[in-house]
């Protein structure tokens, strides 16, 4: 096992990540920039060490500053959260160049599951369901319309490098084809370097499904049930859940075998989520991400599993010390993206946090770096914690959701808390009956 890891993110996943390392025995060395000095994760790490000022390209993406920080203080390994350098599959490269252990997949499944077009050509070679559309990039706009007409409108084009929504346009009938096509090409263009785009029917009311999954080095591969991550604004997740309030144990099953036996075929190693759009009984795959989500609380909740201590143990080298079978789901869970941000306008809101009260009782869990007098710097992602419940069912879990909510309290900024205490008291919420779009519609009736 390591005796020293770095964690290479900041905010509430670096201390997530430390909390981890520390009940397994091992050392912790936090890096952080000059506006991260105060952060939480910096205070209770054994050492830390400043990797540049406050822009994460001089940061947290600073490759050099980060390998110069496991050479200065000895650390045998580096974590790297969720975002930021989580799946640049020339990192990772550079971490093992420098004998250094990446805790998380390898190069080469980073960079094929990075690349959207060859993600899903290779998970349809290994069985995993993809939605119907283009084998590759659209190469000109009239193949585009051949395979529009063919799959049939509306139809989704997608940056092949994309992710987070950007390069994502909609074509509802052939006369929005064209500007659909050039505005993605436009926007992929801009925010990755590459305006390759393909072809992908749209799905009216789907929900998105993902599994999680562990691998270690022996060729065991586990699924640990699924999450719902319907609600979305903007394609980011506010709102996940395990298990699914649309999914039964059949269908649970039916796509926890199908991924866990892809992965398999493929040699996988550490976390991964697999992500789907689910619709009239049908899983159609999104994308694969190779890292640790945000919202991997949940699936902790219901499984008593904790995902980070499992990426650690087998990137160590270490087995899965669990079968299929030994993976049994308890009851409910729900997570809140507690983000600092206006809850309908959702402008940013950086500021000096004044008044923190994290709610508690039994099945209540509040992962944030956030304290009394700390700074939330205007620099990075808004996500300031998140809200996590369990209860035996859904019900229990909703009414201990709103009663968390109602005793979370923080001031000085603006926070997301006020649109969750609404979601909490909507019926189409309550009965688990909404899709990807539902929030977007929820928020354009009330004005947001």
């Amino acid at each position: 096992m390591f005796e020293k890891v770095l964690i290479a993110n900041r905010g509430e996943i670096a201390l997530r990540i430390n909390r981890a390392c520390k009940e397994m025995g091992i050392s912790t060395v936090a890096v952080h920039s000059t506006a991260d000095a105060d952060a939480m994760h910096v205070r209770l790490a054994d050492e830390s060490v400043c990797i540049g000022p406050p822009p994460a390209s001089q940061s947290y993406l600073n490759i050099p500053q980060i390998i110069a920080a496991c050479e200065i203080t000895g650390a045998e390994a580096i974590h790297p959260g969720y975002g930021f350098l989580s799946e640049n599959a020339r990192f990772a490269e550079i971490v093992r160049e420098h004998g250094i252990t990446f805790i998380g997949p390898t190069p080469e499944h980073i960079r094929l599951m990075g690349d959207k077009i060859a993600a899903k050509q290779a998970v349809k070679e290994v069985g995993i369901p993809t939605v119907p559309g283009s084998d590759g990039a659209v190469t000109s706009d009239t193949e585009a319309a051949r395979i529009a007409n063919q799959i049939g409108y509306p139809v989704l084009i997608k940056a092949s490098a994309g992710g987070g929504g950007r390069g994502m346009k909609v074509a509802e009938k052939p006369s929005d084809l064209m500007l659909a096509l050039s505005t993605a090409r436009s926007e992929a263009k801009a925010a990755f370097g590459d305006d390759a785009v393909y072809m992908e029917k749209y799905l009216q009311k789907p929900r998105h499904i993902e599994v999680q999954i562990l691998a270690d080095s022996f060729g065991k591969v586990l699924h640990l049930g699924e999450r719902d991550c319907s609600l979305q604004r903007r394609h980011q997740k506010v709102w996940e859940e395990a298990g699914s309030p649309a999914l039964n144990t059949a269908q649970r099953e039916e796509i926890g075998a199908i991924v866990t036996k892809a992965l398999e075929k493929i040699g996988y190693l550490g976390a991964g989520t697999i992500e789907f759009l689910f619709e009239e009984g049908h899983f159609y795959f999104i994308e694969m991400n190779t890292r640790l989500q945000v919202e991997h609380p949940v699936t902790e909740m219901i499984t008593g599993i904790d995902i980070v201590r499992e990426q650690i143990r087998v990137a160590a080298g270490s087995p899965l010390e669990m079968d299929q079978r030994d993976v049994v789901f308890s009851g409910h869970s729900i997570e809140c993206r507690i983000n600092a941000e206006n809850p309908f306008t959702f402008q940013p809101s950086p500021g000096t946090i004044t008044t923190f009260h994290a709610p508690g009782g039994l099945g209540v869990r509040f992962d944030s770096a956030m304290y009394d007098g700390y700074r939330i710097p205007p620099y990075y992602d808004s996500l300031a914690g998140k809200l996590i419940v369990h209860g035996k069912n859904r019900n229990e879990c909703m009414m201990r959701l709103r009663r968390s909510l109602d005793e979370l309290v923080v001031g000085g900024i603006e926070t997301t808390i006020p649109l969750f205490q609404q979601l909490v008291r909507e019926p189409d919420i309550h009965n688990g009956d909404y899709h990807i779009h539902w929030l977007e519609q929820y928020l354009s009736k009330h004005g947001a």
